[in-house]
């Protein structure tokens, strides 16, 4: 029943963002906002709860079934992946070494700042 009421409360929060979206023509995905509306809820409340912490670990613990849609997806438009290989394999390559560089500066730049900061002990 946990888990019943956890997932219940994940698309409640799914609802109340989509239908948020479609009222006020806002640009982002209504899951997303759902996603936001849940977190902030969980900030406030400083807690989550029996039920959703249940619901989250089935389907953490049921992850890699997420994936199957879009090996699929990748089946049925191969030709199409094989015309387009280059630009995917440049996108791939270029976007994750972007991703590290700015990962690292920011890395670089907190560590910088607070090494500057004086340490308060105590």
């Amino acid at each position: 029943m946990q888990f019943l009421n956890g997932i219940t409360l994940l698309l409640v929060y799914q609802l109340v963002g989509e239908i948020t979206v479609r009222l006020f023509g806002l640009p982002i995905p209504g899951p997303v906002l759902g996603m936001v509306l849940l977190f902030l809820t969980l900030v406030i409340r400083k807690r989550s709860g029996g039920a959703l912490d249940t619901a989250a670990n089935g389907l953490l613990s049921h992850l890699s079934l997420l994936f199957v849609p879009a090996g699929v997806g990748m089946m049925v438009y191969f030709s199409r992946i094989l015309d387009e290989w280059l630009p995917i394999a440049l996108s791939l390559v270029l976007g994750t070494a972007i991703t590290m560089i700015v990962t690292a500066g920011a890395m670089l730049a907190t560590q910088r700042l607070l090494a500057r900061r004086p340490r308060r002990d105590g």
